[in-house]
């Protein structure tokens, strides 16, 4: 089963365009943040613009703009959903074919009785495709549990415990929530009888043992003057994942200070079909985070603070977000890769603080890798390995 079918046709597909390049921008952005710690990092920027993109139909005033900004939502407020409607009805083409299996979903969880407004909810609804499901916070744990189980179901178990016990409470007025999942088989499978223990750069850990796949094949290839780039396709070639190895050992940093929009279009647009002997570890990485302190250094202050004007949601200036709440998973093995996210993103009254510092996770990676819809261009998992082992 695919992504789910939108109720609504959007015809301006030069809109879906400009939603990819915003996003695909904020995706790097967002890892040039927090490409600042080390080890073995994986996000969805798909999952994090969508939920935030929900969000952003009920900002107003200052919010509104800060938040275009930070997340470089690069068409208006009304242009918007349309355009992310059509993108993930693309995506859900892919998923359809029956080649890999590719799932989204959004759900809103409002606090029963609480007076929403019915163009809000009706607007998610349209474009977006969501769940509403009423739940009372004043049992904020029993809300927890419902909404988490929701998240492990669409991503087949791999993404658990998204809301940490204490995130909801009687002061907890809605919660978003986007779930994907992949999964998908190389087109050109490697042969596991050639996986074998080898070395594998570390950085300051020096060298690990990690079972390395091998094989030799045509793959879509280039270089630059200090990396090299492969394109290893998934079974029906709508997805791939791009590789991006620099060509020293310990050049991880380089390639990730050169990391932009332009850099990225430039590397991956003439690829040619050559024939390449591939090394690459079998990985496997999970990732929970949380986003507050990350996306105000980007410019989106007030959406957290007192400052916070959300009055498309319920009319009122009493909402703000109290936390935006992310977790990812990832493995690459022989016969291909699992993949999965979600994102929260946590609406409270005014009066609450959250004061807990954010989950740090530190990194030092010597590859970088995502993984997009190919008519598209959009990237749906973007992440680096450190150290496979």
């Amino acid at each position: 089963m695919g992504l789910y079918k939108k109720n609504v046709i959007v015809r301006d597909l030069s809109s879906i365009g400009t939603a990819v390049q915003g996003n695909t921008q904020f995706a790097l952005d967002l890892y040039q943040k927090l490409r600042t710690t080390e080890g073995n990092l994986i996000f969805s920027p798909y999952s994090i613009s969508t939920v935030l993109a929900m969000t952003y139909t009920g900002a107003r005033g200052d919010t509104q703009v800060q938040m275009a900004q930070a997340i470089h939502f690069l068409l208006d407020q009304k242009q918007l959903p349309p355009a992310f409607a059509l993108l993930e009805s693309k995506l859900g083409e892919a998923g359809e074919k029956g080649n890999v299996q590719l799932r989204a979903a959004n759900a809103l969880w409002p606090q029963k009785g609480f007076p929403f407004l019915k163009e809000f909810l009706a607007l998610t609804s349209k474009y977006f495709g969501v769940l509403i499901t009423p739940v009372d916070y004043g049992n904020g744990e029993a809300a927890r549990h419902t909404i988490n189980a929701w998240v492990e179901e669409r991503t087949e178990s791999m993404i658990k415990d998204l809301i940490a016990p204490g995130m909801l409470d009687a002061l907890t007025r809605l919660v978003l929530v986007n779930a994907i999942y992949f999964k998908g088989d190389w087109a050109s499978q490697f042969d596991r009888s050639r996986t074998s223990q080898e070395p594998f750069w570390a950085g300051s850990n020096g060298q690990v043992q990690v079972p390395m796949m091998t094989q030799k094949h045509k793959y879509r290839y280039g270089e630059g003057d200090d990396l090299q780039i492969l394109e290893l396709l998934y079974a029906g070639e709508d997805l791939s994942m791009i590789v991006l190895l620099p060509k020293e050992t310990g050049g991880l940093a380089k390639l990730e200070d050169s990391l932009a929009v332009e850099n990225l279009d430039r590397w991956t647009r003439n690829l040619e079909l050559t024939e390449v002997v591939v090394s690459l570890p079998r990985f496997e990485a999970t990732f929970p985070f949380r986003l507050d302190d990350t996306l105000k250094s980007m410019g989106m202050v007030d959406a957290f603070s007192g400052q916070a004007d959300f009055s498309g949601m319920d009319g009122s200036q009493y909402l703000s977000i109290g936390a935006v709440l992310h977790k990812a998973f990832v493995a690459v093995n022989e016969q291909g890769t699992e993949a999965a996210a979600a994102t929260s993103v946590v609406i409270q009254m005014k009066v609450l603080s959250f004061l807990t510092p954010p989950i740090i996770f530190r990194a030092d990676h010597p590859f970088v890798f995502l993984i997009r819809e190919n008519s598209t261009g959009s990237i749906l998992f973007i992440g680096r390995v450190v150290n496979p082992a």
